[in-house]
């Protein structure tokens, strides 16, 4: 279709076809008008907050660093992960920082000073010491959009394989072999400690900020039937097929990571989201820890699927969608004028414009 989309005020008011370039107009010259991408799940801003293990940067420079770095991928909407639930003796303990941060940037958003929408989305580690006494912290004001539920104990989901875990972690904790086994069965032992309790009190909290519930590395059939049974509405990187079917058949939503749609395969051995995608089984796309990717995997679910409409709902109106948002995702009058300008160069998309409610920020 060619033709012009109007934004007033930052909404949508009108939609017209035909190759007439309206005066005052952009013309974006054959490129290709999208909606901006919705991003639920991003370890991004936690990257700006500690570039190198120990190091702690300025809060507000890296809020605005992360902020500016999304946009110029074409993010217009983001759900801010932040880790709730802390450890705080052993090798690998780390504090919590949550309720901090969240308070620093509502005041950022307050002022003015972000590019983009940014929302909350709370990470809920199970295999952790004070889990319920952080949820406590938020309320209703703080827009948390997103709860998930996270259980990194090792020998199960993300980490079934513990040499992968190993990988990870003894080398940016600088662990020794005995330092890394001693973490292992600490993590083991909260689990078992506290695991249920934990679960059971992230659901409720979830219900009390009302919040969208994911799962997280679901893994087997028994899972995902638990996920159901919680309340869960997407799933974040299943990691067989097994589950993704189990999450199909539940009707909750299927999230991949785009790195693992740009790889080819996923860096912990996991299932592969382009198999699961070949098989109708995938929904929403997550740039998880590399902004750019999210856009670059839409292309290519777009030339997999041979459907470019398709492969962009994964990153625009379905997470939108997932995450209870009505006023985006989509180009149609009413909805908020983010867009984005983009030209296909090698079979690879080259952003030329993003606009967040009509403002220009990338």
């Amino acid at each position: 279709m060619t033709g012009a989309v109007t934004v007033e005020n930052g909404l949508i008011t009108a939609i017209t076809e035909g190759d007439t370039v309206p005066a005052g107009a952009i013309d974006c010259g054959g490129d290709c008008v999208t909606p901006g991408l919705v991003e639920l799940h991003t370890d991004n801003l936690e990257r700006h907050m500690e570039p190198r293990p120990g190091v702690d940067w300025p809060h507000v420079s890296a809020m605005l660093a992360h902020d500016g770095e999304l946009a110029s991928t074409g993010i217009t909407t983001v759900f801010d992960a932040m880790r709730v639930g802390s450890i705080h003796s052993g090798k690998g303990r780390y504090e919590k920082y949550a309720r901090g941060l969240a308070s620093e940037m509502m005041a950022l958003r307050a002022s003015g000073g972000l590019r983009i929408s940014h929302f909350l989305h709370l990470r809920a580690e199970i295999c952790s010491e004070t889990l319920l006494d952080e949820l406590a912290e938020f309320t209703q004001d703080d827009r948390v959009g997103i709860v998930s539920l996270m259980d990194h104990t090792p020998g199960q989901r993300q980490f079934r394989d513990i040499l992968k875990l190993k990988q990870y972690v003894a080398k940016k904790r600088n662990m020794t072999d005995q330092d890394f086994a001693e973490h292992v069965a600490q993590l083991q032992g909260l689990q078992a400690e506290h695991g249920a309790r934990h679960l059971g009190g992230a659901v409720k909290e979830a219900q009390r900020l009302g919040a969208v519930l994911a799962s997280h590395d679901d893994t087997t059939q028994a899972q995902v039937a638990e996920s159901a049974r919680h309340g869960v509405g997407f799933a974040e990187f299943p990691t067989t097929v097994e589950a993704a079917q189990a999450c199909r058949e539940n009707a909750i939503a299927i999230m991949m990571g785009a790195p693992n749609i740009i790889r080819g395969g996923s860096h912990s051995g996991n299932v592969s989201a382009l198999a699961l995608a070949e098989s109708n089984l995938l929904d929403i796309v997550s740039s998880d820890y590399v902004p750019s990717a999210l856009l670059l995997a839409a292309w290519r679910l777009a030339a997999l699927w041979k459907d470019l409409p398709r492969a962009m709902r994964t990153v625009t109106q379905v997470p939108a969608r997932a995450a209870g948002l009505t006023d985006r995702g989509e180009i149609r009058v009413d909805l908020r004028g983010d867009l984005l300008r983009i030209s296909n160069l090698h079979d690879t998309p080259i952003l030329r414009g993003v606009w967040s409610r009509g403002r220009q920020v990338g």
